[in-house]
């Protein structure tokens, strides 16, 4: 009876003790986790201002990934500007625009760049490096 006593204390607490993750330790699913340019998002909001006939768009494009990434990459078809992008912020390289100048993107920083045209274009993010440990 003394034995079957200490089995349904120490039991509970064993398991609770399983359960209870080690600080700073994380499961190998997260360790091994990458960023994907589905990791990336990009926003676009109407400014309001003009540029001559065409409406201002600012485009944030956003690291959603719990590591930093670099190289980021966004295909646009048609992509046009009425007035010059800064080129260190978005540039055309072969078929895809490269974002920031391929620099580092913190998790949840952004890199921001305006243009204009008489409509918004689509952008997706096309590819991505994650500089997960």
């Amino acid at each position: 009876m003394a034995q079957s006593m200490k089995l349904l204390i120490l039991l509970p607490a064993l398991l609770l003790l399983l359960l209870v993750p080690v600080q700073g330790a994380r499961p190998p699913a997260a360790r091994s986790k990458k960023c994907a340019a589905s990791s990336v998002s990009v926003e676009q909001a109407n400014t309001g201002e003009k540029a001559g006939y065409d409406p201002v768009f600012e485009v944030a494009v956003r690291n959603t990934c719990g590591c930093a990434v670099r190289g980021v990459y966004l295909r646009s078809e048609g992509f046009a500007s009425s007035v010059a992008v800064d080129p260190r912020l978005f540039r055309r390289e072969g078929r895809d625009y490269l974002v920031g100048d391929g620099r580092r993107i913190e998790p949840a920083s952004a890199v921001r760049f305006r243009y204009a045209w008489d409509r918004a274009f689509r952008m997706t993010a096309a590819a991505v490096h994650d500089d997960c440990s």
